[in-house]
């Protein structure tokens, strides 16, 4: 079993930065495909970032293209999501979801098998 736990996250003004990061347990985290999803109250959880078992290859959703970067430590077993730019309608609970994979083109929530518990992240004036 892998267990993952979210930190970071907060409370910053539009404009602002913030960074997440995930912590795995476990020894295969360099088996696993790694993501971000979020979710807004009301919203149904949507995809942010994904990221592959190397790191060599990463997507995100269009809306935090070019302001969200996605990376990770498999020496560490972290894989973190670091937020610039950050406007309002990126509030929301951020949780990190992994699966067993080399391929890297999951994006939907029923794919992954493990998830945080998730972190709050607010962007208000």
């Amino acid at each position: 079993q892998v267990q993952l736990v979210e930190s970071g996250g907060g409370s910053v003004e539009p404009g602002g930065s913030l960074s997440v990061s995930c912590l795995a347990s476990g020894s295969t985290f360099n088996r696993f495909a790694m993501a971000w999803f979020r979710q807004a109250p009301g919203n149904e959880r949507e995809f942010v970032a994904a990221i592959s078992w190397n790191g060599a290859v990463t997507s995100y959703t269009d809306s935090v293209k070019g302001r969200f970067t996605i990376f990770r430590d498999n020496a560490k077993n972290t894989v973190d999501l670091q937020m610039n730019s950050l406007k309002p309608e990126d509030t929301a609970v951020y949780y990190c979801a992994g699966r067993i994979s080399y391929d890297n083109t999951w994006r939907a929530p029923h794919e992954f098998d493990y998830w945080g518990q998730g972190t709050q992240v607010t962007v208000s004036s």
